[in-house]
Order: structure tokens, then C-alpha cells, then sequence
């Protein structure tokens, strides 16, 4: 098991979960952050930090798409180990459905 980052955390971002994670494995992407399975210890501390509810245990069903989300991007994305401000009108955002095909940025060159 393994815990990742799904939909609700685009457009958010607000990074307590950086703030606890003791093996650094979150990594930041344009508009979210994702985790590094292999790197994960799946102890469990982020999932209650995050306000947006965005992390979950990789063993909830349906959510495959979100596991290889996370473990494509932690390979690209540079990693994050102290919490940032969130965007400005990151609370616009915190309710919203289906960010993911409305605003994913895969932060790749020429995107």
C-alpha cells in the first residue's frame, strides 16, 4: 500500500501534508503535488493534514488512474519537502468536481 494524490488537491495545493511527511516523497507539480510510491512509507500522517481531503490509500477502489498519475509525475515533478503558500484563490477552487480533465497541467516543457 501506498498513498497518493487525487483530484482534489489540483487548483489547491495547500501542502500541509509537505509539512509532516517524514521521508519527503511529495512532489510539485504546476497546479498539485503528488507522491512517490516507492518512496512513501505509507504511515499515514498526511491523510488527515490535507483540509481538501485529496490523499488517500492507494487500496480505496477507483483509484488506479490516480496511482499512475502519481507515480508518472514523482518521476518528472521536482520533489517538495517544506510547505508553500497556497494560489490565491486556491479556496475557488476547493469544492469544484473533475479538476483533473478542467485543469491538470502537466508541467512538461513545450505544455
Amino acid at each position: 500500500m501506498t498513498y497518493i494524490v487525487k483530484d482534489e488537491c489540483i487548483k489547491c495545493k495547500l501542502m500541509d501534508c509537505v509539512e509532516v511527511c517524514p521521508v519527503d516523497c511529495f512532489y510539485e507539480g504546476k497546479n498539485m503535488l503528488v507522491i512517490k510510491p516507492d518512496e512513501c512509507i505509507d504511515c499515514g500522517v498526511c491523510e488527515p493534514e490535507c483540509p481538501v481531503d485529496a490523499i488517500k490509500p492507494d487500496t480505496e477502489k477507483g483509484l488506479e488512474k490516480w496511482l499512475e498519475i502519481n507515480t508518472k509525475y514523482s518521476e518528472i515533478w521536482p520533489n517538495i519537502n517544506k510547505k508553500k503558500d497556497p494560489p490565491i484563490d486556491a479556496d475557488n477552487f476547493r469544492n469544484e468536481k473533475n479538476k483533473y480533465d478542467k485543469y491538470f497541467k502537466e508541467n512538461l516543457e513545450n505544455n
